[in-house]
């Protein structure tokens, strides 16, 4: 979203997203798409599709906080509102097990659809997935003329981890000043109205979001 630690570390060198766990090898895997596959008792969150928008759903091990008011500005919000939802959608296709999922395709496009499909395919090859807690905080919107944007965001993961599916093993992690990061993106306002993410990158440990 996204996001967590060892196994992904180069991959998180190029993308905004990073595992917050180590990584572990486990091919003895269930079937794709069933509950044991995806670890996934039942979908207890949910998104209400508008618009056109895909709806979301997610197990009730992962929960939200997004620290992000309303700006009163339609186009601003509409920003935030839209990169809300792309964060959960790339969890969904975690969770899912599914690297072309179309709910983060939705929101993704270009080169940050291609570094996102790779960061789930990790999820995916490791038959592991995200549970816990996560928090974003400290929004920066710009929207400039000709329909582009920018997103500048923390994520807290301190309490966010990463499960691996076999055994529905958590592999708790210490928190560090690595635990907070720092997302840039960059978004455009397609023809379907939806801010959809074109590049993104991150950095952890940084000030503006530790502690």
């Amino acid at each position: 979203m996204n996001r967590r630690t060892a196994f992904l570390t180069t991959l998180a060198v190029t993308t905004a997203l990073t595992l917050t766990a180590c990584g572990g090898e486990d091919t003895d895997a269930p079937a794709k798409g069933s509950d044991k596959a995806t670890g996934v008792e039942a979908p207890t969150s949910s998104a209400p599709a508008s618009s056109g928008r895909p709806e979301i759903e997610l197990p009730g091990d992962i929960s939200y906080t997004f620290d992000w008011p309303k700006t009163g500005d339609k186009e601003k919000d509409a920003v935030l509102a839209d990169g809300e939802q792309s964060i959960k959608a790339v969890d969904q296709a975690i969770v899912k097990q599914d690297a072309l999922d179309k709910a983060y395709l939705y929101y993704y496009e270009g080169e940050a659809a291609a570094q996102t499909e790779q960061f789930i395919q990790a999820y995916v090859d490791a038959k592991a997935r995200v549970t816990g807690k996560f928090r974003y905080y400290n929004p920066t919107v710009q929207v400039r003329d000709g329909g582009m944007a920018s997103l500048v965001y923390c994520e807290d993961q301190s309490k966010a981890f990463d499960m691996y599916l076999k055994d529905r093993k958590v592999n708790k992690t210490p928190v560090t000043e690595n635990s907070y990061v720092l997302y840039t993106t960059q978004l455009r306002k397609n023809d379907e109205g939806v801010w959809a993410i074109t590049k993104l990158m991150s950095e952890r440990g940084h000030d503006q979001c530790r502690p």
